[in-house]
């Protein structure tokens, strides 16, 4: 049993967000205003690196979901970020980052190994996270629950769904394959993976050696042409239709 405290509450328009902490790892669930008591699916997202659990990037693809499936959004902050204090590790590998971009060097093997340290911590926590969420009525534990994370949101989503029977359906993207091709060989469920063609940090060979490690029968990649932070917005739009697909959810608004 896991301890979840919910810490304050607002609403906007038609979508509740509540805050909350659950073993000490801080989140945030948005869920439909008006049928919050109603049962309805569950997508846990993970942040971006740098970012934070609020981010426009995470509450903006949870008004989609939210408003246009019915479902609920969860997302916890990672360790370092948003309301949880930096390590003398995260500051190091932080400052190693920022120095090997100021010179021009690659920083994809800096972020494989701060990535793949960050999510041994946060996947245990998705995981209390999952299991307290699951208490609540409105959700249940035995409800259809979906996961997507992009960037770091991958690094920490691959380990997390690989181990996690509970996630029938995820959409991951932009990261190296280093350490997460192994993972990724023990997920069977429906994947949508989003890439860049002109990505400036993953190479499209190594986006695509990511995307063909999943053992899924139904995967499908979403390339686009353009940089590392110009993923077209569009794509959130197909998330939300995958996720009303594979968690039986009707689409109730445009998205």
């Amino acid at each position: 049993m896991h301890s979840m405290q919910f810490t304050a509450e607002s609403s906007s328009g038609d979508m509740l967000e509540r805050d909350f902490v659950v073993d000490g790892a801080p989140g945030v669930l948005w869920s439909p205003a008006a049928d919050v008591a109603d049962r309805a699916p569950l997508v846990l997202m993970a942040h971006g690196g740098g970012n934070h659990k609020k981010h426009p990037a995470m509450s903006g693809r949870a008004r989609l979901l939210v408003t246009g499936c019915g479902f609920h959004v969860a997302v916890i902050d990672a360790p370092g970020h948003g309301d949880r204090p930096r390590t003398a590790h995260d500051e190091a590998e932080i400052a190693e980052l920022f120095r090997a971009r100021a010179a021009g060097e690659p920083e994809g093997p800096i972020v494989v190994r701060y990535n793949d340290h960050l999510a041994k911590l946060a996947v245990p926590e998705y995981r209390a996270t999952l299991d307290a969420l699951g208490e609540l009525p409105e959700i249940g534990a035995d409800g259809p629950v979906g996961f997507w994370g992009i960037n770091m949101g991958t690094a920490i989503g691959v380990p997390f769904v690989a181990g996690e029977p509970r996630i029938a359906a995820a959409v991951f993207g932009q990261h190296w394959p280093d350490v997460l091709a192994e993972h990724a060989k023990k997920i069977t469920i429906p994947i949508e993976f989003d890439l860049q063609w002109d990505d400036e940090h993953i190479s499209r060979e190594e986006g695509i050696a990511l995307f063909d490690a999943f053992a899924s029968k139904e995967k499908s990649l979403h390339v686009n042409s353009g940089k590392h932070k110009e993923l077209p917005r569009f794509e959130a739009d197909s998330a939300v239709r995958f996720f009303a697909r594979h968690l039986g959810r009707p689409i109730t608004s445009p998205a």
